[in-house]
């Protein structure tokens, strides 16, 4: 199989029992922050209107932009999004990505090698988190005494995944077929709690803790949700009026998972709301989760 088709196909990430999906953002300048969505990561418009902006890799959706321009600016110390994680279906689409963000002088915050991904990270123009990485093979992960997932944060060898294409002729004209979310990471106000919440009600499986912060994911990869208390310790519910995540989506691709989820929640006394595609919960701390099937 060529490269081409290998850019076509989600990953391992997408391919568990449950997987995120969509994130939807509340911001204050609509277009500039669509734009800028649009140039990183070359995503097109499913749907635009006045007030909102579907954004997507193909025909799949992957962020939706909600504008409230009254809304106040996003507060690091409350509970919400530390980061979207993009994750490229080949470390090949993630060199040509690298290539394009270095052309279009587009400003990084840092670049990390977690020894199971190769991360690049960025701010929006309203401060939102951003993960853009590919992941090693799952092959070459690597598992301490207590068969939790082995990650670090070293330096990033960018020029080593450079060296998989060719910089001169490489092109990124738009998001690769098979780009998808691989996880969300979110600033929450106890580690304690969302494990609690996300291990025992959610189902996912907690693989990695490290200092303050927490890593959880279904079907053995390594994180789909991260949640850390590095600014946010404490924090209570959070704040409606503040842009920032309005709302992240779990698919499941087993539909037997949904009904479990859909048992533990009912049996934890936490809210459920039916919607078009599956029902919408809420974590501690207010922050919205959509389930749906894949």
């Amino acid at each position: 199989m060529d490269a081409t088709n290998l850019s076509a196909i989600p990953t391992f990430a997408s391919r568990t029992p449950l997987h995120i999906g969509a994130v939807g953002l509340v911001v204050r300048d609509l277009d500039r922050v669509e734009a800028y969505y649009r140039t990183l990561l070359g995503l097109t418009a499913l749907k635009r209107t006045a007030h909102s902006a579907v954004l997507a890799a193909t025909d799949t959706a992957l962020i939706e932009l909600i504008h409230r321009p009254d809304a106040l600016p996003d507060d690091t110390r409350q509970a919400g999004l530390y980061h979207t994680a993009f994750l490229m279906p080949t470390r090949a689409d993630h060199a040509r990505w690298i290539m394009h963000v270095a052309k279009s002088r587009m400003p990084i915050t840092g670049a990390s090698d977690h020894n199971v991904s190769e991360a690049i990270y960025l701010d929006d123009p309203e401060g939102n988190g951003i993960e853009v990485y590919n992941d090693r093979p799952r092959e070459r992960w690597e598992y301490d005494r207590d068969q939790m997932i082995v990650m670090q944060t070293e330096p990033l060898d960018i020029d080593a995944i450079v060296r998989e294409i060719d910089p001169a002729t490489a092109t990124y004209p738009t998001a690769p077929e098979g780009l998808r979310i691989g996880h969300i990471h979110l600033r929450v106000g106890d580690v304690a709690r969302a494990e609690k919440f996300y291990r025992d009600v959610i189902e996912l499986d907690v693989v990695r803790r490290r200092g303050g912060a927490t890593f959880m994911s279904s079907g053995g990869y390594h994180h789909h949700v991260g949640a850390n208390v590095w600014h946010s310790d404490g924090a209570g519910q959070r704040d409606d009026r503040r842009a920032g995540l309005a709302w992240f989506e779990i698919q499941a691709n087993e539909p037997a998972a949904i009904d479990r989820v859909t048992g533990r929640l009912k049996a934890a006394n936490v809210p459920i709301t039916a919607t078009a595609d599956g029902f919408e919960t809420i974590d501690p701390w207010g922050t919205r989760i959509r389930f749906a099937k894949a």
